[in-house]
C-alpha cells in the first residue's frame, strides 16, 4: 500500500497524518476550534500542547495556501516533462474541448457549482483528461465551503485492497464530518469487470463521487450497470489551434520570444493553414512577451505550427517535443531556433491507433468502405495509415478476402484469387516486404467491378432459417444418401437422375420451400 493510503487529511487544518492518529488529532483541532474560537489557549503564559498542535496546523495550511498561490517555475532545466509543467490548475487555463467545458456547458457550469457527479472522462492520450481531474481537485481545495476529499488511484497500480481502504476512509469521513470523497481512478478500463463491480454500491449509495479516466471506448471496457450510474464525458482529439496556443503559453512560460519567420512551411496541412493559424492566435496569444527584453530563446513560430501539426491532437506530445527541442538547443549553444534545425530529429514517430481498441475497428471498417465505394485513393490511405501503425498485416489480409467475396463476389471472381494469394504472401514474407502485396491487393478490389449478390443471397438465406416455424423440413428422400442396403429399402436416394433441374423432374427444395429465390432483391 502506498504513503497516501495509509494516511489521511486533517478536515479542519488539513495536515497530514497517518490513520491511527488521524482521529485524536481531529477531535483535538474540533474541541480547540469550539472552545477557544481560533485563538491558541495559553496557561500561565505558555501555550498548551493541543493549542501548540491546533496553532501549528493552522500555521501550516495558511503556508500551504500561499505556496499554492505563488506562480509555480517553469524550466527547460528540470528532469520533470514540461507537459507536467505546464498542466493548468484552473478551468480558465484549459485549453480546449470547447464542447464540453465552453462558456454555459453544463459540465462547467457544474464544477463552478461545485456539483460534480460521478462520471467517465472518455478521449484519446493528451486531450486533458487527467488535467480536468488535477482541475477538479484544485477547485475542491480552494473551496473551503465545501466539505470535499480528493483521491487519486491508476488502475495500472491499484488494486480492489486499496480501493477498499479508500472506501473504509470514506465511511467514516460520511459518518462524522459529512465529508464526501471523489475518487479519480486514471484508466479505469484497467480493471476488469469483476474489479469493476467493486464501485458500483458505494458510488449508488453516494459514499463515492467516481471520476474515472480512459482511452477506450466505455461501452466495450466498462461494465454496462458501472455506465449507468457515471455521465460520459466524450472529450475529443485537440485542434492544431489548440495546441499552437498551449505551446505559445510554454514558450512564453520559458521566456522564449516568438517571432515571425521568413519563410513559410508548406508540407503539411492539417486542419488550418499556416497564415490561418497564425491569425486565429494573434488575438489569443496567451501570454505575450516583450521584444525589448532579452530572452533565454528565440523561436520561429512556424517551428511551433509544425509542432503542433504533428502531435497529432495529443497537448503532452506537443509540449515534451518543444521540451527537447529547447534542450537540444541550449547544448548546441545556439539561442535562436527554427523549424530547419530541428526538423530532422522529430518526426511523426507516432500515431493514435490501438490494435484492440476503437481505432483498430474504426480505421479497418473505413478501408472496407472505401474498397466498396471503389474509392482506390482513400482505400490506400486507410491501409497505408493501419500499415504505418503496425497493424498485423494478416489481420488487414483476412479483411480484403472476406471483401473480395462479400462486395465483388461473381462481378470478377478473380478478386477472390487475387485476396488469397494477397494473404498467403503475407504469411510467407511477412511485414514490411508484404506491404506492397497488401496495397496492390485493396487497390484492386477498389478498381474491381462491383456485385453484393451472394451477400444478399446468403443473407436471405440465413434469415429463412432463423425465421422458419416450428422444425427445419427434412432432406427429400431422393437427395438422401444411400450407402447400405437398408437405407436405399427406405427408399433413399430413390428417383433421383443427376439430371438439370429443368430436366430431372425432381425438386431440389425442401417440401412446401418449391420455388423459394434467396437471390431476388
Amino acid at each position: 500500500m502506498s504513503q497516501s493510503d495509509s494516511s489521511g487529511a486533517c478536515p479542519m487544518c488539513d495536515k497530514t497524518f497517518s490513520l491511527t492518529t488521524l482521529e485524536s488529532h481531529v477531535n483535538k483541532c474540533l474541541f480547540l476550534s469550539e472552545k477557544s474560537n481560533n485563538a491558541p489557549k495559553r496557561i500561565c503564559g505558555e501555550m498548551s500542547s493541543e493549542a501548540a498542535v491546533f496553532s501549528a496546523c493552522k500555521k501550516a495550511k495558511t503556508q500551504g495556501s500561499t505556496q499554492d498561490k505563488q506562480e509555480k517555475e517553469i524550466s527547460f532545466h528540470s528532469s520533470v516533462p514540461l507537459a507536467e509543467q505546464m498542466r493548468p490548475t484552473t478551468l480558465k487555463d484549459f485549453i480546449g474541448q470547447n464542447q464540453v467545458l465552453g462558456e454555459n456547458k453544463i459540465l462547467r457550469s457544474l464544477l463552478q457549482q461545485q456539483g460534480i457527479p460521478s462520471m467517465i472522462l472518455w478521449g484519446p492520450p493528451g486531450c486533458g483528461k487527467t488535467t480536468l481531474a488535477h482541475i477538479i481537485n484544485k477547485m475542491i481545495q480552494e473551496n473551503t465551503s465545501k466539505q470535499t476529499r480528493f483521491v487519486k488511484l491508476s488502475a495500472v497500480t491499484a488494486g480492489v485492497n486499496e480501493l477498499k481502504e479508500i472506501v473504509k476512509v470514506a465511511k467514516n469521513e460520511l459518518q462524522l464530518f459529512k465529508r464526501r470523497t471523489i475518487l479519480f481512478m486514471d484508466e479505469i478500463h484497467r480493471f476488469n469487470k469483476l474489479q469493476q463491480d467493486s464501485f458500483l454500491p458505494h458510488v449508488e449509495s453516494g459514499i463515492l463521487t467516481l471520476i474515472g479516466a480512459t482511452t477506450e471506448n466505455p461501452s466495450f471496457s466498462l461494465n454496462s450497470a458501472l455506465l449507468s450510474r457515471c455521465r460520459v464525458v466524450v472529450l475529443e482529439k485537440l485542434q492544431t489551434r489548440d495546441l499552437l496556443r498551449i505551446l505559445k503559453r510554454a514558450a512564453a512560460k520559458l521566456d522564449c520570444l516568438v517571432v515571425e519567420s521568413d519563410t513559410v512551411d508548406a508540407e503539411s496541412s492539417c486542419e488550418e493553414s499556416d497564415e490561418d493559424l497564425a491569425e486565429n492566435n494573434e488575438r489569443s496569444s496567451p501570454l505575450p512577451v516583450d521584444e525589448t527584453d532579452e530572452h533565454k530563446f528565440t523561436i520561429e513560430e512556424d517551428l511551433l505550427i509544425w509542432l503542433a501539426k504533428i502531435s497529432n491532437g495529443d497537448a503532452r506530445i506537443a509540449l515534451n517535443s518543444l521540451h527537447m527541442a529547447l534542450q537540444f538547443q541550449k547544448e548546441d549553444g545556439d539561442n535562436k531556433i527554427n523549424l530547419e534545425h530541428i526538423k530532422n530529429g522529430i518526426k511523426r514517430s507516432h500515431l493514435l491507433y490501438d490494435r484492440k481498441g476503437d481505432h483498430h475497428y474504426n480505421t479497418i471498417s473505413a478501408l472496407h468502405k472505401s474498397i466498396r465505394a471503389s474509392d482506390d485513393n482513400a482505400t490506400l490511405y486507410w491501409l497505408t495509415r493501419m500499415m504505418q501503425a503496425g497493424e498485423d498485416p494478416l489481420f488487414i489480409a483476412r479483411r480484403l478476402v472476406r471483401a473480395a467475396s462479400e462486395d465483388i463476389g461473381l462481378a470478377d471472381p478473380s478478386a477472390l484469387s487475387m485476396a488469397v494469394s494477397a494473404m498467403q504472401g503475407c504469411q510467407l514474407i511477412g511485414m514490411p516486404e508484404c506491404d506492397v502485396l497488401l496495397a496492390q491487393a485493396a487497390v484492386y478490389l477498389a478498381r474491381a467491378p462491383k456485385s453484393r449478390e451472394m451477400d444478399r443471397a446468403l443473407g436471405n438465406a440465413k434469415m429463412c432459417i432463423a425465421n422458419h416455424e416450428g422444425p427445419l423440413p427434412d432432406v427429400p428422400l431422393h437427395l438422401r444418401n444411400a450407402p447400405t442396403k437398408l437405407m436405399r429399402q427406405l427408399n433413399y436416394g430413390k428417383g433421383y437422375n443427376g439430371r438439370h433441374k429443368s430436366e430431372s423432374g425432381l425438386s431440389y427444395m425442401p417440401e412446401g420451400m418449391e420455388g423459394t429465390d434467396f437471390f431476388k432483391n
